[in-house]
């Protein structure tokens, strides 16, 4: 794994609020705010430059942009929604260069695992304990959310507590 122990500590706390926030929010409302996205992006800004060199730190925000156009085409023909393209790209940022591969493997699994509890749920009396979160009634609509912030947690819980 790329990522340093010493960058997974200290973005962890904000990952950990972040995706939990992200996860929580998508699954009530099946939307990202614009507000989650720009706080993901900007505490990377405030901090990343203190844990990486500045050129790995400049090549992360490139990712940011290029993840960005990326998802933008994406939501444009409908594969994904406005707010998962844009906190994808905002997650780009925090994955250390050697680990996209990694990382993309994450993602999938946790799709998997996301997407048969969410439909699993909606077909039990689970849904009755949050009755007006909208993902229980978006159809083939998954909350995206869950499985993105799900995945950058456990990335940086595996960066922190793995190595």
């Amino acid at each position: 794994m790329s990522l340093t122990t010493s960058e997974a500590f200290l973005f962890l706390p904000f990952v950990l609020a972040i995706g939990l926030w992200t996860a929580f929010q998508d699954m009530k409302e099946m939307k990202i705010t614009n507000v989650t996205v720009l706080i993901l992006a900007g505490v990377f800004l405030v901090l990343g430059w203190t844990v990486l060199p500045f050129d790995a730190y400049l090549w992360r925000l490139a990712m940011l942009v290029i993840v960005l156009i990326i998802t933008f085409v994406m939501n444009a023909v409908g594969m994904i929604g406005g707010g998962d393209a844009k906190f994808a790209a905002a997650m780009a940022a925090y994955i250390a260069w050697g680990d996209w591969g990694f990382v993309g493997i994450l993602f999938a699994g946790l799709l998997i695992i996301t997407t048969f509890v969410i439909w699993t749920a909606r077909k039990t009396p689970i849904t009755n304990l949050a009755p007006d979160w909208k993902c229980w009634s978006s159809g083939r609509h998954l909350p995206m959310g869950v499985t993105l912030g799900a995945t950058l947690i456990l990335y940086y819980l595996l960066g922190a507590f793995a190595q």
